[in-house]
């Protein structure tokens, strides 16, 4: 099992540098395809995204694709978000946090599929603090109570109603997921609800994807990125309908 691991950390790490995402979109469902189940798999999931998401935020503001302007407010309001979803999990049943992450992948491929592409920051509309703020709370709270960073759910926002550049929303999303992934960790932490040893084993594994990730990025037009990032949220769907219904 320990090889399967560290092949699925490397492979969620290209994902997660690649797309922007925390990795528990496509995590959680190959977890459960594995064996464990939904509870475990998020735990497991939380751990990776700590880790991938941290050290990808870096090398993406070293590379100068992360502004973290705005996206401190929104990573703030993730955090609090995290939190208190990290202590959810518990009180909710398994059938109901995969019929919600059902749901939220297919908002996802909606929103992404009919947004337009955008080079440039010209057309990137600013949103107030609070409401910036209160974003990240909502979305926190929904994604580590479903394992995922945020970034799903995220990005379609920022590109689909906010105008953001693709790479730019991507580099923002895997920013915001540092902070409500490490808020998720802490209070999944001081309930004995995670899975750490396993999950240390995909998240350290994870790093080397996360490098091949970014500069995969970086090397690809928007409009080659957007097709990959709607083939990603339709590979999972199909994975966890057959998890759920097969």
């Amino acid at each position: 099992m320990v090889i399967e691991l560290i092949l699925v950390g490397i492979f969620i790490g290209t994902m997660s540098g690649f797309f922007g995402i925390g990795g528990g979109m496509i995590l959680v469902p190959i977890l459960l395809v594995l064996g464990f189940d939904i509870k475990d798999a998020i735990g497991i999931s939380i751990v990776q995204m700590v880790f991938s998401s941290i050290y990808g935020s870096y090398l993406n503001h070293k590379k100068g694709s992360l502004i973290i302007g705005e996206g401190i407010f929104v990573g703030i309001g993730g955090f609090a978000g995290g939190f208190v979803g990290g202590y959810v999990t518990d009180y909710i049943s398994d059938v109901v946090l995969q019929f919600t992450f059902f749901g939220l992948l297919l908002f996802a491929l909606f929103r992404l599929f009919y947004s337009q592409n955008h080079e440039d920051d010209s057309q990137t509309k600013t949103l107030n603090k609070g409401l910036l703020l209160s974003l990240g709370v909502i979305i926190g709270i929904f994604s580590i109570t479903l394992g995922i960073g945020g970034s799903i759910i995220l990005t379609p926002v920022l590109v689909g109603l906010l105008h953001y550049p693709l790479k730019k929303a991507v580099s923002a999303g895997l920013f915001f997921v540092a902070f409500s992934s490490v808020a998720g960790m802490m209070s999944r932490l001081s309930s004995g609800t995670i899975d750490f040893n396993n999950g240390l084993v995909v998240a350290v594994a994870s790093l080397l994807g996360v490098t091949l990730g970014i500069w995969l990025k970086d090397h690809v037009t928007s409009k080659n990125h957007k097709m990959a990032l709607l083939a990603l949220y339709v590979f999972a769907l199909g994975m966890l309908v057959k998890k759920i219904w097969f």
